[in-house]
Order: structure tokens, then C-alpha cells, then sequence
């Protein structure tokens, strides 16, 4: 089955914090590639990437990266397809720097945004799943149904607390 979702970042030791972002992908059976293209020191691979995932029909993008954080801007720069940044902790300045860079997007280049590290990686597959649902009404049932299950162990765990720690007074 072709990739419709890429993953890249922008250094193996990006691994880490992107893992969430594949394992949410895979348990809602989306097919996607998770290989590292940084805009900096292989921006032709970056290219050549983008170009053959267009052609088998992928159809968003996730980069991440750390510090100066150009390889979303730079993936947004060849592909009208959405792009997802998730800016990375990796410097003094605690994913500030990575933030602004994948923010600040000139007009007519967009790159949508999550937080930092593992909860942004989580959430751009997410978010990545839900462009999928637009056209794909299997995938926007997968997505409720998982949202379900979240709601139910959120009310589980709330009734556990309360069975642990509430006191009614007689």
C-alpha cells in the first residue's frame, strides 16, 4: 500500500521524540514512510522525496526538527500538499527557536503547526488522520471510535479517583 503520510526529521536523534507520531499513525492504519531529510544537510534528498511521495499519492506531510527548524518550510516550499511542523527541543533556547522557525511561514506557505516534541508528534498524526477523514469516511470513524475510548478512560479513571478519595459526609 502506497504511503499516504510522510514522516521527516531532521536528525536521528529525533527519533525519540517522533516515534509517538508513527505508532498512532500505525494504530489507525495509515500507511506512512518515517525517514530522516534535513533541509540543511540533504536538501536534495528532501526534493527527491517529496517528489516521489507526490507521484504514489501521499498526502501530508509531517517535519520535524530542532534549532533553526527549516525543513517544514522547506517541504511547504516544494508541495502545495498540507505540512505539519513539530518543532523540537534540542538547544538552550528549549524549542523557542524551533517554534518561531516553523510559525513563521511567509503568505501562500503555510505549515500548521503542533506543540513541541512527543504531545505535538502525537497530535500531528491526529491532525494528519483527520485531512485523511475529509475524503475517507472509514478513517473519520477509526478517529471516533478512538476518541470514544478516550472519553472512556477518562471517565474511568475519574470514577477510580473518586471511588479512592471522595468522602461523603454522613
Amino acid at each position: 500500500m502506497k504511503n499516504k503520510v510522510a514522516i521527516f526529521i531532521g536528525s536521528i536523534s529525533d527519533e525519540e521524540k517522533m516515534s509517538p507520531c508513527s505508532e498512532v499513525l500505525s494504530s489507525l492504519g495509515i500507511p506512512h514512510l518515517f525517514t530522516v531529510a534535513s533541509a540543511h544537510r540533504t536538501p536534495e534528498r528532501v526534493q527527491r522525496l517529496i517528489k516521489e511521495l507526490e507521484e504514489q499519492g501521499c498526502k501530508v506531510f509531517i517535519c520535524a526538527a530542532g534549532m533553526a527548524a527549516h525543513l517544514a518550510g522547506a517541504v511547504a516550499a516544494k508541495t502545495i500538499r498540507p505540512v505539519i511542523g513539530v518543532p523540537l527541543t534540542a538547544s538552550a533556547l528549549g524549542g523557542m527557536d524551533a517554534l518561531l522557525a516553523t510559525v513563521q511561514m511567509p503568505p501562500g506557505f503555510p505549515v500548521g503547526t503542533v506543540a513541541l516534541d512527543s504531545g505535538g508528534a502525537r497530535n500531528a498524526a491526529w491532525l494528519a488522520a483527520q485531512i485523511l477523514a475529509l475524503e475517507d469516511q472509514e478513517m473519520a470513524q477509526k478517529i471516533r471510535q478512538a476518541r470514544q475510548k478516550m472519553i472512556e478512560g477518562v471517565e474511568k479513571a475519574g470514577a477510580d479517583l473518586e471511588s479512592r478519595f471522595s468522602k461523603n459526609p454522613s
